[in-house]
């Protein structure tokens, strides 16, 4: 039994997304971070950068915090999800954790929460937004998954497309990273895996209306 501490974001969703596909059995205990719950001392002892996820493997009493540390393990624990060659799988998940996640996660401070605040720093992330997705959308014209077969790369990647609505992005400008998408999207366990803890959001495919 994995305990997973978790909150409903595209890092949160990487792991409970890994968790299902993986099969393993995992007990959700949500940290709301609306609420300032990742500043709970009890959390903070085996998460001190006060982020989610974390977890705590019951089998080992081992406890993990980082996204990115989180999967890897997974990937030994269980020997599967690394794509088949190791090397590419982590080529695509250190993508992931030095660049989608950190300005894709701007992007959402800038240009969906405080558009006109601050103009450059907008454009500036947007951009290298739109041009991260051009390297994802390249890359997926030549093999179905990031590492050549389904891994951990592309579960850590997915939640953070999911939320292509805030990019300001033309899907037809990607549509390799639109198939990869919509791939994804139609997996039972990354449909389950998304919705950890309990969420009503929905995952919005390509070209679906944002307001439908």
């Amino acid at each position: 039994m994995i305990d997973l501490y978790t909150w409903a974001t595209p890092n949160g969703r990487k792991v409970s997304i890994a968790l299902e596909e993986l099969e393993l059995p995992y007990r959700v205990l949500p940290v709301n971070i609306a609420a300032d719950e990742q500043f709970d001392p009890g959390f903070l002892s085996f998460s001190p950068n006060n982020k989610i996820p974390a977890i705590r493997d019951q089998d080992t009493q081992r406890t993990l915090f980082e996204s990115g540390a989180i999967l890897l393990y997974l990937v030994d624990k269980t020997g599967k999800l690394d794509g088949g060659d190791r090397w590419q799988m982590l080529e695509w998940l250190m993508l992931q954790m030095a660049s989608v996640g950190p300005v894709f996660g701007q992007t959402h401070h800038f240009h969906r929460f405080n558009p006109g605040k601050a103009p450059y720093a907008e454009q500036r992330f947007v951009s290298e937004t739109h041009r991260l997705y051009g390297v994802l959308n390249a890359r997926l014209g030549e093999t179905e998954y990031l590492a050549g077969a389904y891994s951990v790369a592309d579960i850590a990647i997915f939640p953070w497309v999911a939320r292509w609505p805030w990019h300001s992005i033309n899907w037809e400008d990607y549509p390799h990273l639109a198939r990869w998408f919509e791939l994804l999207a139609g997996r039972e366990a990354v449909q389950r895996g998304y919705n950890v803890p309990a969420s009503e959001q929905r995952i919005l495919l390509p070209g679906q209306d944002v307001d439908s």
